[in-house]
């Protein structure tokens, strides 16, 4: 998927103050962003998109040298950004809001193109993108004063690190990207984004129309392949990596940013249980369940990936499942009645399908589902049938692992206390939920589950001001909220004597 390209450097966006332009955004070409300028590479590749396998455009394939251009022109930008005020920087937070706003037909296009979720999730996307933009517009990460009296000020001080780079992952580009730029900008760092090598034509369009808000080197990204990344995290001027994506990868990163001790944020993966007591109300919550499981084909981190509901109920919520399950509709995000679009890339189709194919050889007890995934009529696309496994043993792969694909077990338990320890007997734990009519016990039992998120009678609820991140082997630190803005920050300590 990688073409010789003669192109050196096309023009900059460079027009009025600080480089801004109003020139109309297109989106047939990409183009790496350095330093405001629209850059290319010697050699260029391309991805497919999962729904047809048909290629999408070109990218550049950047190099070690482009990684020195965006990481030097961010460190120069950060001189000037981190003494602009905090207003003047959340203003233009809600601008770059506006202006992706004003492209959300062409970026749910170009989002369903490279990604594969239905447009009207990509719409939601978007729409959540632009909301965390606004809100991280205001956010601010106050001083606290700790000692004032006659002899002295003490102040516990949050100031920004340098230079950040975001490492973004495929299944949700959009918002993700924007979730670091915006933590990242309003305390006053600079960011490269590097984007999966999946789905980088968001992620270049998001950095291009950046640099018609923001000073040159303050928004920049860079598309590659799989090195790419090592040489973010090795690079001895990049003060921050902010990496979601998986618990083996994230292990990689973490190991990589240790020789430079960099700080680091890991959102990585999850296993999240939801378990279902005896008093729920089957056809209330069902509706929800089935979302909450196969949303964005089961590839996100959030998702609920293992079942638990109460034995006195089983029977008659596999049964409700099932029927509801069924009326989801599995194709091309392009066709608005589908909710269920293809596995993004061809290697986590093939991780997908490895799990499928254990069904027959371990002998798990498909309810709904099951069959090995089949092309669709023209042989193409990355789709499986949502399938739904009756009551595997505990220490199957499809429980004890995270398929981040439609496949979803579903468990019966009795006792509260065995269930919470099963809830928990994961290296896992980004988020778990417990639904019950009864919230006090509910409650009780939520406050048990080692997760980073844990909700009662939901599942998957983010917002931008709360802080998000994993226990165990589903990440370090948090993302979002004021406690988010900290991970942006260094912490310092200043001591003011009023006499001599």
């Amino acid at each position: 998927m990688s073409s010789a390209s003669s192109n050196g450097v096309t023009n900059g966006v460079t027009n009025g103050v600080n480089g801004h332009t109003d020139k109309k955004l297109e989106f047939e070409t990409y183009h790496n962003v350095i330093n405001n300028e629209l850059t290319t590479t010697a050699r260029t590749r391309h991805n497919i998109n999962p729904a047809t396998t048909e290629p999408n455009p070109e990218v550049p394939v950047s190099t070690q040298e482009d990684v020195d251009k965006a990481v030097a022109a961010a460190r120069e930008a950060f001189r000037s950004w981190s003494k602009v005020s905090f207003e003047e920087r959340g203003q233009k937070l809600v601008e770059y809001a506006d202006a992706i706003d004003s492209y959300k037909d062409d970026f749910a296009k170009l989002l369903t193109s490279e990604q594969g979720k239905p447009l009207a999730q990509s719409y939601q996307e978007i729409g959540m993108a632009t909301s965390w933009l606004r809100a991280f517009s205001t956010m601010k990460v106050p001083d606290e004063v700790i000692e004032d009296n006659e002899d002295r000020q003490i102040i516990h001080r949050n100031i920004p690190l340098g230079v950040v780079a975001g490492l973004v992952p495929w299944n949700f580009p959009i918002l993700l990207a924007t979730g670091k730029i915006a933590p990242a900008l309003i305390t006053a760092n600079t960011i490269i984004i590097k984007p999966s090598p999946y789905t980088p034509y968001c992620n270049l369009k998001l950095a291009e129309l950046a640099a018609q808000i923001f000073p040159p080197g303050v928004v920049q990204a860079l598309s590659g392949e799989e090195d790419l990344g090592p040489l973010f995290t090795a690079h001895p001027d990049i003060d921050k990596i902010a990496f979601t994506g998986s618990s083996a990868t994230g292990k990689k990163v973490m190991a990589a940013c240790a020789p430079t001790l960099k700080r680091l944020t890991l959102e990585l993966g999850g296993n999240d249980p939801a378990i279902i007591c005896d008093d729920v109300d089957i056809e209330a919550i069902i509706p929800k369940i089935t979302i909450l499981s196969f949303l964005c084909c089961a590839q996100i981190c959030m998702m609920i990936k293992r079942l638990y509901v109460h034995e006195s109920i089983y029977p008659r919520f596999v049964d409700a499942l099932v029927e509801q399950t069924k009326t989801l509709k599995v194709g091309a995000g392009t066709d608005p009645d589908n909710f269920i679009g293809p596995v993004q890339n061809s290697m986590q189709f093939e991780k997908v399908k490895d799990m499928y194919s254990q069904i027959e050889k371990q002998g798990w007890k498909p309810a709904l589902g099951g069959a090995m995934p089949e092309m669709d009529p023209n042989g193409k696309g990355y789709f499986f049938q949502p399938t739904i496994i009756d009551n595997p043993p505990e220490d199957s792969r499809i429980v004890t692992e995270e398929p981040f694909g439609p496949i979803l077990p579903i468990l019966k338990w009795s006792d509260e206390e065995d269930v919470i320890r099963k809830a928990n007997d994961s290296k896992m734990g980004l988020g778990a939920s417990v639904w019950s009519k009864d919230v006090e016990r509910a409650t009780r039992m939520a406050k048990q589950l080692e997760s980073g998120s844990v909700w009662v009678n939901s599942h998957f609820d983010v917002a931008p001001g709360v802080p998000f991140g994993g226990h165990k082997e589903s990440g370090i630190g948090m993302e979002w909220g004021v406690l988010g803005l900290k991970a942006y920050c260094n912490p310092q300590t200043l001591w003011l004597k009023k006499t001599v």
